[in-house]
């Protein structure tokens, strides 16, 4: 997992001192002499832990609603949508932070359903700020940092918890999580994002509960999919091969992707998987998303998409295993992209995995997600040494985003395929790499621009449009790619005395 950073009291104060945060901490305490501020919740882990964070939130004690929010009107902007829960959305004036959420004390009381907005909210500007905490998931989210005081205020141990590199709840486990069923997954969240581990009765409690992601009311589901896609691909993000152990050692793939199940102890030829079933393929896969090997390979980290990709690339395969007949014959998986791209099709729509179109790292469409498993064998159906450069451009070249994805799923797909002494599987992804390289170049990664199009075709060869300008439209672009072809002048030659490319 994630290798974890030691806590540092010292690093937030330092952190908070001279910021505009405490110069507005500061103004408070001036206009209302018995002001109390705290940076609470995730920030003060995030600070504390020295992991960069954003989202900044503050209770004010012992000043009045009325009078805070005109306060805050006199030096920032001020958004009103938590007004009835006693939070405002603050946007200082000098613009030194993003949007502060500021709030007064509260209390929590959860109807029982399970749903995170099914909660009665009471403020009180003179409630204590360690009932405030008492209302948070884990103990590592209930501290407050006093900042005018530079003191801690940690009433429920999430220091040392954070220090034990521990995820607890804060009381009964289970109490905190049916007042809000998506804190399970948070939870695991968290657990792949820092490296800790959850403690056991908080995991107990959780694993117990888990079935509930699915619960209805009124036909609606009461933790709304658009949040499970948040925590799951948060998850894998952080660490995608022990975000696959530890979903599935608390029973959540069995909730959320029951189909992924059937990998286990699905079996494959040994001399091209000697690495075991499916299942232990795609955890190997996973795990090369953040090897060395693939940072050597890519710039940058994988993006959701790509780990998804490579989740549910092979979950085709039980439903398609056909086991050998007669001697010398193997394991084969017929047709499995095609199956495996149409039933994560369906996942990714049944999570809302497409939740995140303005995070591109965590966008993740349901239809790229199935092309990529669909075309995923393109290195093992043809060989790329004789492959057409028209097809590689197709699949690889056109779409930028798309061809640099299914490139990380072939590498991270043969790397995780084993032959009988642990070697992986990549000369072809290497074949491939070259032949792009002699393609587009390295200087200036570019594919070239068609020298003519279907209305020069048309002309040139008295034809009417139909299918034998398409064919005739990539014979000549195969040609250009290849080096036969040029110019225009050469372009226009070639397409006068040469027949069409059989298909």
């Amino acid at each position: 997992m994630t290798t974890p950073v030691q806590p540092s009291l010292k690093k937030l104060s330092a952190m908070v001192r001279g910021t505009a945060i405490r110069q507005l901490a500061r103004a408070l305490r001036l206009s209302f002499p018995h002001a109390e501020v705290f940076l609470v919740g995730g920030y003060v882990r995030d600070l504390i832990l020295g992991r960069d964070t954003n989202d900044i939130d503050l209770v004010v004690r012992n000043v009045p609603s009325a009078k805070l929010e005109v306060f805050l009107r006199g030096v920032g902007k001020v958004n009103l949508v938590g007004k009835r829960f006693g939070v405002y959305k603050f946007i200082p004036k000098n613009k030194q932070v993003h949007t502060i959420d500021i709030a007064l004390p509260r209390t929590e009381h959860a109807f029982g359903t399970g749903g995170y907005r099914d909660v009665t909210v009471r403020f009180n500007e003179k409630l204590p700020i360690e009932d405030d905490l008492g209302r948070r998931d884990f103990t590592i989210n209930a501290m407050a940092w006093d900042i005018l005081n530079e003191k801690l205020i940690d009433p429920y141990g999430g220091l040392a918890d954070m220090r034990a590199k521990k995820i607890r709840a804060v009381g009964k486990p289970e109490i905190r999580f049916r007042e809000d069923y998506s804190r399970v997954l948070r939870a695991l969240r968290f657990s792949c994002q820092l490296g800790f581990v959850i403690e056991p009765k908080t995991k107990k409690a959780l694993t117990g509960l888990m079935t509930h992601l699915n619960d209805k009311r009124a036909g609606e589901f009461v933790v709304a999919r658009e949040v499970i896609a948040k925590e799951f691909l948060k998850s894998f993000m952080a660490t995608p091969a022990d975000a696959l152990e530890l979903y599935d050692s608390v029973g959540a793939i069995k909730v959320l992707a029951p189909e992924l199940l059937a990998m286990k102890k699905c079996p494959q030829p040994k001399p091209y998987h000697h690495e075991g079933d499916v299942w232990n393929h795609t955890a190997l896969a996973l795990r090369v998303l953040t090897s060395k090997s693939y940072a050597r390979e890519f710039d940058t980290p994988p993006s959701a998409e790509i780990i998804m990709a490579v989740l549910f690339h092979d979950i085709g395969k039980p439903k398609t295993i056909t086991l050998p007949k007669w001697r010398g014959d193997r394991i084969r998986f017929n047709e499995h992209d095609a199956v495996g791209g149409e039933m994560t099709h369906v996942i990714a729509e049944r999570l809302r995995l497409s939740s995140y179109k303005d995070a591109p790292a965590i966008d993740v469409d349901a239809d790229r997600l199935a092309w990529l498993i669909r075309y995923h064998l393109l290195l093992v159906n043809g060989d790329p040494r004789t492959m057409r450069a028209t097809t590689i451009e197709k699949y690889y070249l056109r779409d930028a985003r798309l061809g640099q994805e299914l490139l990380a799923l072939n590498f991270a797909d043969g790397s995780a395929s084993h032959d009988a002494h642990g070697r992986p599987s990549i000369t072809e992804y290497r074949a491939l790499r070259e032949r792009i390289r002699k393609l587009i170049g390295t200087k200036k990664p570019t594919l070239p621009s068609p020298l003519l199009d279907g209305n020069d075709i048309m002309k040139l060869k008295k034809l009417k449009p139909g299918p034998e300008i398409g064919k005739i439209i990539t014979t000549l672009r195969e040609a250009q790619l290849t080096g036969k072809v040029k110019t225009k002048k050469e372009a226009l030659s070639f397409v006068k005395t040469t027949g069409i490319l059989p298909t």
